[in-house]
């Protein structure tokens, strides 16, 4: 296989597998963290209120991957690809119109659902074109998307807050803009199918070898999750301004836009495993900071942590995946996000219990930032058996 280091083909399917990623995971599932202390204060959520419409999103988001992890989702991959993300642009649309407890959480269930299959699909897709292509170190970009979609969604809350709009107001910006990157992403991810690529390796670890990885990442999917729903509301409930909400999470999405890059270099030195559970206790130290450090300096290393981890944990686990077994990509990719989605669903809602009984996001944090010590130790444990 010749790499053309000239064709725009490959770097245009990146940006729009950046966009779709953009829409659905950034903007899609991350939106509800900026806007979430507005929705507590206009429409009178408590915390344990707004965890479980966390927990919904995520378990929409588990089921969505078990599914994509089947075959009924039969037909193009890219078909399927823009109809899960025009789906999740509107899930967040209807956001604007929803008056409910219960509709909340059905329309959020929805949302997890579809942008789950957009990952799956999107991730599937577009990595095996631009490995076909010879390109595969555009993956970043494609990843990269998250933190694109975090700093949108920041920017179109903090707009619809000073110009005196609600958390509706908010949540039809997102959709519109959703919607907008929909037809982009249509443009620039054509429908042809790849060559196949061949590994050129057998499956030396075997089947099982990927289940202790499940685990570490369901623990991850639960150490991370609550700092990233939460984060906003402690920045709120600090009493600090519109303005330091807004860029706590633009900090998240700065770090997190070229973190994949970055931590590809480290895993490249120091493989997949290892790296996975330096960038954990890493995460774990941030998300530790958010409560133990009582100032505005914690939440601001908080965030830059937070965003400078989470998606190159995602990314390397889904790597490391396919690395441990020769199934179908897509089983595998789906398995991975059921296993994460595992860990987000129990997460917004034990927080948010936990910080209605205590009145405080200490406990259910520092829980979150000892899941994330053990998924660094079940995964370092699963890789230096591997290599014993």
């Amino acid at each position: 296989m010749i790499s053309n280091r000239n064709n725009p083909a490959p770097v245009s399917l990146a940006i729009g597998g950046m966009l779709a990623m953009a829409a659905a995971m950034g903007i899609g599932r991350f939106v509800y963290t900026p806007i979430l202390p507005m929705m507590v204060e206009q429409a009178g959520l408590s915390a344990a209120q707004a965890g479980m419409i966390a927990s919904s999103n995520f378990l929409g988001y588990m089921l969505g991957a078990m599914i994509a992890a089947t075959s009924i989702l039969k037909g193009s991959p890219r078909a399927w690809l823009l109809a899960a993300l025009t789906a999740s642009t509107v899930s967040t649309t209807l956001m604007a119109w929803t008056d409910s407890y219960m509709q909340f959480l059905l329309v959020r269930f929805i949302g997890g659902l579809v942008s789950s299959w957009v990952l799956v699909f999107a991730s599937a897709l577009v990595i095996e074109r631009l490995v076909s292509a010879g390109r595969g170190e555009l993956t970043a970009v494609l990843f990269a998307g998250v933190g694109v979609g975090i700093i949108l969604a920041s920017v179109l809350t903090s707009f619809a807050a000073a110009g005196g709009g609600n958390w509706r107001t908010a949540w039809l910006y997102s959709g519109v803009l959703g919607l907008l990157l929909v037809g982009i992403v249509a443009l620039l991810v054509p429908d042809k199918e790849p060559a196949a690529v061949a590994s050129g390796k057998s499956d030396t670890a075997g089947e099982g070898a990927i289940g202790s990885l499940l685990g570490a990442y369901a623990l991850f999917g639960f150490g991370y999750v609550v700092t990233a729903t939460f984060i906003v509301q402690l920045v709120r409930s600090a009493d600090y301004s519109l303005v330091v909400e807004t860029w706590i999470w633009v900090l998240v999405g700065i770090t997190a836009a070229p973190s994949i890059w970055l931590w590809n270099k480290v895993a490249s030195r120091l493989g997949n495993s290892r790296t996975f559970a330096i960038a954990c206790v890493i995460e774990a130290l941030g998300v530790a900071a958010s409560v133990l450090v009582d100032n505005l300096g914690g939440l601001i290393f908080a965030a830059v942590v937070l965003g400078a981890t989470f998606m190159g944990i995602t990314a390397m686990g889904l790597v490391e995946a396919r690395a441990r077994t020769t199934r179908d990509p897509r089983h595998t990719l789906a398995m991975m996000t059921a296993a994460f989605g595992l860990g987000q669903i129990i997460g917004p809602g034990v927080a948010g219990y936990m910080r209605d009984a205590s009145g405080s996001f200490l406990l259910p944090t520092l829980l979150a930032a000892c899941a994330l010590i053990m998924a660094a130790i079940l995964v370092q444990l699963r890789g230096t058996a591997k290599h014993a």
